[in-house]
């Protein structure tokens, strides 16, 4: 996607073994990159959010796996095995929810062979790296390609700008490029498609009116950010078309587990009769779970998120306190959507019911049994 009209991914790595990010804690004020040299590094990025989302974590673990790998060229196969073992689990604590960070280690153990030279256990692993990003990047366009047709096919029975409402940032900073909420969005402004988008402001990190409003500023794609708790009035005056949104983790039978706060959009949906969606590449399906909402681990993160918040005061980010001294706090990251409220799950072989997800990956079910 673009910034200011130039192509960015959310990360890469350079010739000089060093992984480059958008720091996402900065946006939308600053735009910046910062430099990752290390395990420990990549796992601070990933907990603290400067790096984030399902896709975009998933890419970060397999880039932490090169940098463990370049850290431990020189050792012997047995250590090299330790070393990259060390380095998964630190990496998987980072963020417990999110399965494409564990899918992605592991896959990074299973492809890299420990007793290659020292120069090609390196360039293997940065491919493997490589090859996981490039691969999101691929799923993410073809989520975009599928709801395209979904979003034509609601837009052909109204007459004006079709309204999708969407919570978080299920965008392209959450991925490598494209997004999966967004990518149909982003699919549709370019092909001409009238499209407005609502954007929940998704508390208490606003990851929605920081970045997602951001994203789509940058792409010319019209939006209105609205606090979370104003969905249910759009949908019962009939200002919203579908229900657009991500997913960190799924279970095999289509529970969704997603930012805090979607369970009760998707509730509002049903009550309303308006289709909801979630959209995500087979690498955030977990097809060992059949129950998400027993099963899905559910992170908890720092209290100061809810009582504090950060905004721009005379051109200067500054955090505020919003409640009274000593009051306590609870900070659940992720809610599970059961499927009976999901109309469908978007994903990149097509569009399913979520309970049919074995039937549209078979080969992954069969991995796993």
């Amino acid at each position: 996607m673009n910034v200011d009209g130039e192509h960015y991914r959310t990360i890469w790595r350079d010739d000089a073994g060093s992984v480059l990010a958008i720091d996402q804690q900065l946006l939308p004020f600053t735009f910046d990159i910062c430099t990752i040299d290390g395990v420990d590094e990549m796992a601070a990025a990933i907990a603290g959010m400067t790096v984030r989302g399902a896709g975009l974590i998933g890419a970060a673990a397999g880039y932490g796996m090169y940098l463990a790998a370049i850290a431990h060229a020189t050792d012997a196969p047995t250590d090299r095995a330790a070393g990259l073992a060390a380095a998964r689990s630190t990496l998987n604590a980072a963020r417990p929810t999110a399965l494409n960070l564990s899918w992605a280690t592991q896959r990074v153990v299973a492809s890299l062979d420990v007793s290659l030279p020292d120069e090609d256990f390196v360039h293997a692993a940065g491919q493997i790296a490589d090859f996981i990003a490039d691969e999101d990047v691929e799923h993410c366009r073809r989520i975009g390609e599928h709801g395209l047709i979904i979003l034509r096919a609601l837009h052909a029975s109204v007459d004006r700008p079709l309204n999708v409402l969407t919570h978080c940032n299920a965008g392209w900073l959450a991925f490598v490029d494209h997004g999966t909420a967004t990518a149909p969005i982003y699919a549709a402004h370019d092909a001409g498609l009238p499209i407005h988008v609502w954007v929940d402001e998704t508390r208490p990190r606003n990851q929605g009116a920081r970045l997602t409003a951001w994203e789509l500023g940058q792409h010319g794609v019209e939006h209105t950010v609205v606090v979370d708790s104003v969905g249910g009035h759009l949908m019962q005056h009939g200002m919203v078309d579908a229900v657009l949104v991500g997913s960190d983790r799924t279970s095999r039978t289509g529970d969704v587990a997603n930012k805090i706060g979607t369970y009760l959009k998707a509730l509002a949906a049903s009550d309303n009769d308006i289709p909801f969606y979630a959209a995500m590449p087979s690498s955030t399906i977990d097809w060992t779970s059949t129950d998400g909402l027993s099963q899905t681990p559910i992170e908890q993160r720092n209290p100061n998120e809810v009582t504090h918040i950060t905004g721009l005061l005379d051109g200067v980010e500054t955090k505020v306190q919003l409640t009274p001294d000593g009051t306590h706090a609870i900070n659940y990251g992720f809610d599970v959507t059961p499927s009976r409220l999901v109309t469908g799950i978007i994903t990149e072989r097509g569009v399913c019911d979520p309970t049919a997800l074995a039937g549209l990956f078979p080969d992954r079910v069969e991995e796993h049994t």
